[in-house]
């Protein structure tokens, strides 16, 4: 495991970056920052080395981030409508980050944490933090735990872990922006998408809090059921993809089995050959076609701007807290919260 400095933190933190290998070659860069995916090393169909992940080269590209680039997110993923819930019949008033909604949890949310590095490896590292009861305006002392392994088949495991003192919501996702032809290559409206997905969850607006309605796909331009091309039905004049600016919905996955860790997702960039399958436990995944990207000083000097990287953050559904129609995000008291999701990479 090597560890650099990654520059010093607007409150005088020492930030660092950790780098994980494979026997193949593959590197994983992560920062205690954020607890944040830095970059994903992988090769490509003619044996070069592609980074795939959007990304900063130093801390302070991190702290002034707006979209949250390869950030862990926690308490909760997504948004919460009128940044408020109630647990056990008692209402908390939230951060309200997004109009009057919550999104990730708020603007000192677990992305803007300098987390504790636990343990380390050639191939692995965990990182943990502690929330206090009342941060973000969630409810109970959680203690939160991810962990990343890199595999020798270039798998990029996150394996999160939390528990509370309280009942409260646990909801954490990793907010990766990938970029399959390279960080620096431009548009990716032009790379293959499937999603195991026969259904989303439609959003009332432009604030995008879902309905509560779970709607089938076929026949919309929300239909990754079938592999195509992410730019293929992106400006199609369709209500849903108006609304964002292009794709940022939850998608309802296909599970066999409900919490089962299964293929759900499968993506492909013709020029480099690789291919990217995702995996998780969770019942939903938001698609975010980097609508509103616009970032002057990536890494190594890349500009990224509108639809140059794509996220697939899994999840529990947005709101879900609040919606009884979804699958709930509460954690009890003293209970172990665990989810995994991965991210295959290989080529064609």
């Amino acid at each position: 495991m090597k560890k650099e400095s990654f520059g010093t933190g607007r409150h005088g933190e020492a930030v660092s970056v950790y780098m994980l290998e494979n026997k193949s070659g593959a590197v994983v860069r992560v920062t205690d920052y954020g607890a944040a995916l830095v970059s994903i090393i992988v090769p490509d169909k003619n044996g070069n080395m592609q980074d795939v992940l959007l990304g900063y080269d130093n801390v302070t590209g991190y702290e002034n981030n707006t979209c949250y680039f390869g950030a862990v997110i926690g308490r909760n993923g997504n948004r919460i409508a009128n940044a408020q819930l109630t647990i056990n019949g008692v209402s908390y008033q939230l951060d309200a980050n997004d109009n009057e909604n919550n999104l990730h949890s708020g603007v000192k949310g677990m992305d803007t944490m300098v987390w504790n590095v636990s343990e380390q490896t050639q191939n692995t590292i965990t990182l943990t933090c502690k929330s206090a009861d009342g941060e973000q305006g969630f409810p109970g002392n959680m203690d939160a735990e991810v962990t990343y392994v890199l595999t020798d088949d270039c798998t990029v495991e996150i394996h999160y872990k939390a528990v509370s003192d309280q009942d409260t919501v646990a909801n954490f996702t990793n907010h990766a922006y990938f970029n399959l032809e390279g960080h620096a290559s431009g548009s990716v409206l032009g790379q293959e998408l499937m999603l195991r997905a026969s259904n989303f969850t439609p959003v009332i607006d432009s604030k995008a809090i879902p309905t509560g309605e779970i709607a089938p796909v076929a026949g919309t331009p929300m239909d990754f059921t079938t592999a195509k091309t992410i730019g293929r039905d992106i400006e199609t004049d369709d209500i849903q993809v108006n609304y964002g600016g292009g794709y940022d919905h939850n998608f309802v996955l296909d599970k066999q089995e409900k919490g089962a860790f299964e293929l759900i997702a499968e993506a492909y960039a013709p020029g480099t050959g690789i291919v990217m399958k995702v995996f998780t436990d969770l019942p939903g995944v938001q698609f975010y076609s980097g609508n509103f990207i616009t970032t002057q000083d990536g890494k190594q000097g890349a500009v990224y701007e509108k639809r140059q990287g794509f996220c697939l953050e899994t999840q529990y559904f947005p709101n879900s807290v609040n919606e009884p129609n979804f699958e709930s995000p509460i954690l009890k008291a003293g209970e172990v919260y665990t989810t995994k999701t991965s991210y295959q990479f290989g080529v064609k």
